[in-house]
Order: C-alpha cells, then structure tokens, then sequence
C-alpha cells in the first residue's frame, strides 16, 4: 500500500492531517505527470498470485506466518486470513517470452512455498475459492494477526457500523453474515500489473476494462463458497460484499469501495486517484513526513506514500497504479483474474487478457461511444455470473450498438485481436500461439475450471455428503493441478 501500518486506532486529527497530504498528492502527481519524460518506457508485466493452505484433509491450514517464514523468500508474504500467502513475480519487458518467464517463476516458488508448508503438514492451492471452507473457517478468528489487517478491518467496520451481510444468487443461494472482513479472505486472485506509457495510459485502461469481461468469462474458477453452488466466478460478488462499509441507505448512492469504476478515464489515469480521494473516506490515516509539492519543486520523485495507500484501500477491478521507481511511472493493475488452475492456465489467461487489452487499444476510439459505460459494467458481472453462458452486449460498427453476443461465441472472434496485440507489443509468435491456443482449445470444450468443478462435485455427491464430496474433488483439483496439465484436458467423474 506504499506504507507501513503500526497502528490501528486513530484520531480526528489523524484523518484531518491525512486528507491535506491527499490533496497535497494529488497535486504533486499532477505537476509530476506534466514533467517531460515522465514514466516513458517499454511496456512490462508482473503478476501477483494468492494462494490457499490445506492440510492433509483438503482443509484450511491456518499457518501462513510460519509457512512464510519457513520460505524465507522476500517475494512471498501473508495475505488477509491465516490460511492465505501471496507472492510476487519480477516484472518483465512485455517483448520476448514473458509469460514462459513468469510461469517459470511461479512454478519456482508455488515449489518453494509446498516445501515449506509440507513442515506443517500442509500444501498450497491455487483456486479462486477454496472449496472445503465452512462459515466458521472465515469469521474474525481466521485474520492474520497482523496491525495492518486489524487497522483495515476496524475501518472498515467503523464507517459501517454493523456486521457485513453476504446475498449471492446461484444454483444453491447464498445468505450470510460475517462479523469481520474475513470473508473476502476467502478469495485468491491472479493479478497482474502492466507497465504503460502515460500518453497511452488512457487508451489502454479503457480498453482494459473492455476486453475484462471476455477474459474473466473463460477463466472462471470459484463457482463454490460453503458448498453453495453461485457464480462461475463468485469471487467478484463475495469480494464486493465483503469489504462494504455502506449500509441499507447508503448503498443507493454512494460508489463501493470494490467496482468496475464510474466511467471511461477521459484524458489521464490523474482522474482515477483523483475520484478515489473525492468518493471514498480513508481508512488507515496514516502519515509521514514527505512534502510531496517539495519533492516536485525540487525536480525530484516523490513517494505520495498518503495517496498510495489510500488508493490501495479502494479495490476497482482495473486500477491504476503509480510507482515511485525508475522515476516515476503508472501501471494497470488487472485484478480479475482467479487463481489457478494451473500454471499453463494462469499463463494463458495473462496473455490473453493483455493481448486483447493491447489489441482492442487500436479500436477504442470508437469502441467507447458504441459501448455506453454501464454496458461494459454489465458485461463484467454477466461474466462473472454466467461464465461461457454469458450473453455480453459488444460494441458494433453498424448501427445500433452493441449488440448481444453470446460469449462463447464471441471469445473464437477475438483471439486474432488477442494475437495482434500480443505481437504489437513485441511477444514472441510462437509464445502467443501457444499459450492462445490453450483459450481457444478450454472455449471450444467449455471446460473452464469452474465447469470442472462443479461437474466433478456433482458426480461425487452422488455417492458421498457434501462435505466428503467438497474434499474429495479438491484432492483431485491439487494432483491435477500438480499435472501441470491445463484444465481443459481435466477428466471428469464418471456420473
């Protein structure tokens, strides 16, 4: 977030210092953005990946601080709950073969952090959810006991001022109550940051949260949560929910702190942090001694630690990033994808979802007027819903637009746009052929890892309660995964 958090009460005085230091950022960035040169350079790509412990029993093992210790690697650190760790790729030039490079890397450290959690009698898993967890297992007992997530959480819950109610549609509906933000522990993500030029940042970004909804449609993986059967990728509801400080009334008119954003960035990603400062009360008032209008007077870079961590408390499915490194330059943070299911998988989805972003960018001067903000909105949770099912309302050339696509047909239409962005950007042709083919060959079977799922929960719940069904299609899940086969060619129970 830009910042350490060492502590987790505050006072007015705090959040009155700490709004100045906003504006005062916002300032700072604006007249850094103007300075000539600023944040120019080849585009790159990193990823974060959040994983899940089980023990032997395909449970949560709620031992994440001694497993990251035990790894001893600076790239691998805690996340919300006990049972969740994170680790962070080297960013790479987006021209050669940086997807091969980055499932290198993961498959490196997914080794590392299985070594380490072995100690304790324990694996890691890559999935969207995990799907042996109980309500229990995700109450305010299962926080990581850190000062950061406990200052986050009595944020979050002082402008709320109640327990968080959780409603999610789906085959087996979901109602509950949560009395801590833990909930949203229960979502592991593959994020991934894309180095921009900020003359482009536009451009890219709105034609990022375009090519969102085909890409999270065909990557869907967490269609279970307390064995209730919801969404291909329930984590976009679970997480929005999760996190919400609004209440009954508020909710009407005041924008969630997790969203697909309010509209199409115009001129600057400036607008995006700028928005953050004006909708979303802070929640971690914490400040330093930086003069971030000095640091610019004075031709240097500033930290803007206040608006860093500000803006990482305001969770929009595409992001913005700024970074003080090299500098100074602004990243897109694409944060819908899901862990897993494998690493060939994780690979494919990256390169997709950056290659339709790159390839769409050409197209977005007239893609944005035929597709009204709240469409592509709409688009992204038909996505999440509905997965390959989905019906998405595309842009069209011809009059009226958009025009309702079935996904599944839609993703075949795409992969050249995918390709030619791919390329564009300098990566290797026979890389993005590789790893496109995986999107093409898991669209054509309508095998996502959500499909797997819940086809192979279904099947053994024939036999077997829920709970040992729940179990018993996870143990298969981590081997196949182990496979290192992409889930495509996953064999189903036999019914």
């Amino acid at each position: 977030m830009g910042m350490d958090i060492d502590r987790e009460d505050f006072e007015e005085a705090d959040y009155e210092r700490f709004g100045k230091k906003l504006q005062a950022g916002l300032e700072a960035l604006h007249r850094l953005m103007e300075r000539d040169g600023f944040g120019s350079g080849p585009p790159s790509v990193g990823a974060e990946v959040e994983l899940c412990l089980v023990d032997a029993d395909a449970r949560p093992l709620c031992r994440n601080l001694e497993v990251v210790e035990a790894c001893a690697d600076p790239r691998v650190t805690v996340e919300l709950n006990r049972f969740n760790v994170e680790f962070m790729t080297t960013p790479r030039p987006l021209a050669g073969r940086p997807f091969s490079a980055l499932g290198d890397e993961i498959r490196d450290l997914l080794a590392r952090i299985g070594a380490a959690a072995a100690e304790h009698g324990g694996r890691p898993a890559a999935v969207g959810i995990l799907p042996t967890l109980l309500s229990e297992d995700v109450q305010s007992e299962a926080m990581t006991d850190l000062t950061r997530f406990r200052a986050l959480s009595k944020g979050l819950r002082r402008m709320r001022s109640g327990d968080f109610d959780v409603a999610i549609d789906g085959e087996d509906p979901l109602e509950i109550t949560c009395d801590d933000v833990t909930f949203e522990g229960a979502n592991t993500s593959l994020q991934l940051h894309v180095r921009v030029d900020p003359a482009e940042f536009a451009d890219t970004y709105n034609a990022a949260q375009i090519a969102t909804a085909p890409a999270l449609a065909v990557a869907g993986n967490s269609p279970l949560f307390l064995g209730h059967r919801l969404w291909e990728e329930t984590r976009i509801a679970l997480f929005k929910q999760a996190v919400d400080e609004r209440d009954e009334v508020t909710e009407s008119w005041r924008p969630a702190r997790v969203s697909f954003g309010n509209g199409w960035v115009r001129e600057t990603a400036l607008e995006l942090f700028t928005e953050t400062v004006c909708l979303h009360a802070p929640l971690l008032p914490v400040s330093g001694r930086e003069n971030p209008l000095a640091c610019v007077e004075r031709g240097e870079v500033p930290e803007l630690n206040e608006l860093r961590l500000h803006h990482g408390t305001v969770w929009r499915w595409n992001r913005a990033v700024f970074d003080p490194k090299d500098g100074g330059h602004l990243r897109i943070e694409l944060r819908c994808l899901p862990s897993g299911p494998s690493v060939v998988d994780m690979a494919a989805n990256m390169a997709f979802l950056v290659g339709l972003t790159f390839g769409l960018r050409e197209e977005v001067d007239w893609m944005t007027p035929a597709l009204p903000f709240e469409h592509a909105e709409y688009n992204f949770y038909r996505a999440a819903k509905h997965g390959l099912d989905a019906m998405l309302l595309w842009p069209s050339r011809t009059p009226p637009s958009p025009q309702p696509v079935p996904a599944r047909v839609l993703l075949p239409a795409l992969l050249p746009t995918a390709r030619r962005g791919l390329e564009t950007a300098g990566v290797d042709p026979d890389e993005a052929s590789r790893l496109l083919e995986v999107i093409e060959r898991r669209a054509q079977s309508f095998q996502t890892g959500a499909h797997w799922q819940r086809r192979t929960f279904e099947a053994l719940s024939r036999t077997a309660s829920r709970e040992a069904a729940l179990g018993g299609m996870l143990n298969r899940y981590l081997d196949l995964f182990a496979s290192g086969e992409p889930v495509h060619t996953w064999p189903l129970e036999e019914a």
